[in-house]
Formats: C-alpha cells, sequence, structure tokens
C-alpha cells in the first residue's frame, strides 16, 4: 500500500476538512478562526473565511447548492455562499463549542453536535432548529447521517457511540425541498414538543471503549459503524433492525485516535491520531497495512472525497490530500510464465 502525495498545504492547525462534490476544492477549518478554501490540484488558496470568533471545528459542504456550514467554539453555525463569498446566516442555540457539522443528502437540514451535550437537527431554509437529541452525558464529540437511511451516529467523551433514529422527524417536517414556513404548523410542533413527541430517538447505545470517543461513522454501504478513542482503539461494529455489536477492535495506534473513516470502495478502515500517524487497517484481516508518520504534526481530522479515491489529513500544520493505491509489481504472461520486475 503506498500513500500519494496530491496537494499539500501550510496553515495554522487544521480542525477540520471538507472536499466538494465536484469541483477540485477542499475547505480547510482552521484552529485561529479562519476557514480556508483551497484548489487542491492547481495548489491555490482561493479564499478565505473569517467570521468566526475563536476555533473552527466543523465545516461541510452542501452536496448540491452552493453552499458549505462552518461552526466553531464562539457556540455560532453559519452558512456560506461560496458564490457570493458572503455568511448568509448565523444558527444560534448551542452552549458551548460546536464540534462538528454536516448538511443531509436530501432533507434541508444540519446536524451539529456540541459540548453543551446536545445534537441538533436545523432547517436551513426555514433557519429553525428542528430537533435537540439529548442522551449524552459529556462532550459530543460527533455526529454524523447516515448516507441512505433515518438514522444519525454519535461519538460522546462519556465513551459511547449512540445511534439515533429519526424518521419520526422526517415524517414530522415533510416533503424536502418545500420552502414554505407556516407559523402556525411551528408552533403546534413546538407544542408537541414540551409534551415529549417522538421525533429522534436512541436506537443503539454502544458500549466498548475505555475512554472518550472522538468520532464515530456509517459505513457508505453495510450495516458497519467504525469508531475512533481516547483509548487509542479503532473499533468496527455490526448493526441489524434490532440490535448492535462489538465486531472487532484494531490495535496499533499509541496516542488518542481523533477520526476515522471506512474507505468508499475496499475493505480498508483509515484512522489518524494524535501519534502523528494515518493508519491503513484491512477489515477482513482487522490488521495495520500500513502506518504513515508525519514528524512532528498530530492529525486532528480525516475525510474521504465523496466520489474520487482522494482523502484529506488535517494536522497541525495544515492538510495534506492523498490517494492510496495498492502497490502491484509490474507483470507481464507469457505462456505458463508470470515475469514479474522486483525493486
Amino acid at each position: 500500500m503506498q500513500m500519494l502525495t496530491k496537494f499539500e498545504s501550510k496553515s495554522n492547525r487544521v480542525k477540520g476538512i471538507a472536499f466538494h462534490p465536484k469541483r477540485p476544492w477542499i475547505l480547510a477549518a482552521l484552529h485561529n478562526g479562519s476557514v480556508q478554501l483551497w484548489d487542491y490540484r492547481m495548489g491555490t488558496l482561493l479564499e478565505r473565511f473569517d467570521e468566526h470568533d475563536g476555533p473552527v471545528r466543523g465545516i461541510a459542504f452542501h452536496p448540491s447548492q452552493p453552499l458549505f456550514v462552518s461552526a466553531g467554539d464562539d457556540y455560532k453555525i453559519k452558512v456560506w455562499n461560496y458564490k457570493t463569498r458572503r455568511c448568509q446566516f448565523t444558527l444560534t442555540g448551542h452552549l458551548d463549542y460546536v464540534r462538528t457539522v454536516y448538511f443531509h443528502h436530501e432533507y434541508p437540514w444540519i446536524l451539529s453536535c456540541s459540548d453543551d451535550q446536545t445534537i441538533r437537527i436545523w432547517n436551513w431554509q426555514s433557519r429553525n432548529c428542528i430537533a435537540i437529541l439529548t442522551g449524552h452525558n459529556h462532550y459530543v464529540m460527533s455526529a454524523q447521517f447516515h448516507p441512505k437511511e433515518d438514522l444519525i451516529v454519535s461519538a460522546s467523551l462519556d465513551q459511547t457511540v449512540r445511534v439515533w433514529d429519526i424518521s419520526g422527524l422526517r415524517k414530522k417536517n415533510a416533503a424536502p425541498g418545500t420552502v414554505a414556513y407556516d407559523e402556525s404548523a411551528h408552533r403546534a410542533s413546538q407544542q408537541a414538543d414540551i409534551f415529549g413527541s417522538t421525533d429522534a430517538i436512541v436506537k443503539y447505545v454502544l458500549e466498548g471503549h475505555d475512554r472518550s470517543v472522538n468520532w464515530a461513522t456509517f459505513h457508505p454501504t453495510l450495516p458497519l459503524i467504525v469508531s475512533a478513542g481516547d483509548d487509542r482503539q479503532v473499533k468496527l461494529w455490526r448493526m441489524n433492525e434490532t440490535k448492535a455489536w462489538e465486531v472487532d477492535t484494531c490495535r496499533g495506534h499509541t496516542n488518542n485516535v481523533s477520526c476515522t473513516i471506512f474507505h468508499q470502495r475496499q475493505e480498508l478502515i483509515i484512522s489518524v491520531a494524535e501519534d502523528k500517524c494515518i493508519r491503513v487497517w484491512d477489515m477482513s484481516k482487522r490488521t495495520a497495512v500500513q502506518t504513515f508518520r508525519r514528524e512532528h504534526d498530530r492529525f486532528w481530522a480525516l475525510t474521504a472525497h465523496p466520489e474520487l479515491n482522494l482523502f484529506a489529513a488535517g494536522h497541525d500544520n495544515g492538510l495534506i490530500v492523498f490517494k492510496l493505491e495498492r502497490e502491484r509489481p509490474a507483470y507481464s504472461v507469457h505462456q505458463n510464465n508470470l515475469f514479474y520486475i522486483k525493486d
């Protein structure tokens, strides 16, 4: 397995990163309060967005609209239009640092999680908070939508990973794409919330990490979850309709694991940690296939391109965009003999 670096930026510490689904762009959320937009093919800085007060942690592009969302230690979630290069509006309500933000792939929703121990879902068209998910009893470090189903996975310093069922919320918040905003319906829904309506319910609580969990994410197609924590472990979980259980643990990192993801197309798990390493694990064998180490930079963030075989990792001094390729020697078959070139 080899790592081909395609682009490297030099900047303040990168806490969050996001690829544009179509253009050769990457967003970096910086610890110094800035958001940078890079063209990773040209290697140029296209734009800087400086409206957050304090570190920016969460960042995401909208899958189809010219929008991106950012969030940070100022408790604010900002929605930006990259065509006008302006912040369209700010969503307020969290009472502490906001850790991650994501757009839903279909509904006009933003998902956020915070050190205030809540996960919130916002409608970015009506600019309202439509759900508050409570249950974690420590900082919530990451929360993500399932790519296809009405599920959310979250990770917390309370040492648990939680899976939430949000199908009730979808039914209540009607058709995707509707911009109409009905004040009476809004009041009715608020009323329902006071009397404990079941918009979002905890489906599973995954226990197994011995320390804080920093990240959890769904597999793009299989009923799997991968999580990473301060116990230096990467854990693989499987779920079905009625339960979820731990499948395996990948051990090898020597410090807190910041982030982990599934490879979109191959049976691989990738993780980054404060031990300055990117590790690639074979999902079927549960062994480390490769370790890439940087001399001085702890890693904080990791993401995969939604379409291409590209990854990006954020560290203390910038970010790297890279490819992973399985090394195959040059070979040729003649009659019944295989000839290959070594070294």
